[in-house]
């Protein structure tokens, strides 16, 4: 999947959880957004990894369930990040709103994978 793409599904992941979820809001621009996507896309790429591996024995105790709370934390840094830079993105809560707004967003990921094409 390209990378044009891939932040096309990240932004329509996370807007269908700030749809959702109440406590996670977005109050910025446009342009805030697509940064919201971008740091959002880098943590993915470059922070869950390092999370997964240190991580790895409790992933395989809870035999995958703690990859919830992985990315539950990875969101809760990109929230961090956009109240840091002031770009809009905002959680009243690390269990509620970011947990579930994690949850939200890597269904949401997954469906919109399933529906659009690959590229292959």
């Amino acid at each position: 999947m390209g990378i044009i793409l891939n932040l096309a599904v990240t932004a329509g992941a996370l807007g269908i959880a700030v749809w959702i979820i109440d406590g996670l809001e977005f109050t910025g621009t446009w342009w805030q957004y697509l940064l919201v996507v971008v740091i959002l896309g880098l943590a993915n790429f470059i922070v869950k990894p390092i999370l997964r591996l240190l991580s790895l024995p409790i992933i395989l105790i809870t035999l995958g369930l703690f990859l919830i709370v992985v990315n539950a934390l990875v969101l809760q840094l990109v929230v961090w990040l956009s109240g840091i830079w002031d770009l809009g993105l905002t959680s009243t809560g690390f269990f509620w709103a970011t947990f579930l707004g994690a949850v939200v967003i890597s269904i949401a990921t997954w469906v919109l994978n399933l529906v659009l094409p690959d590229g292959d």
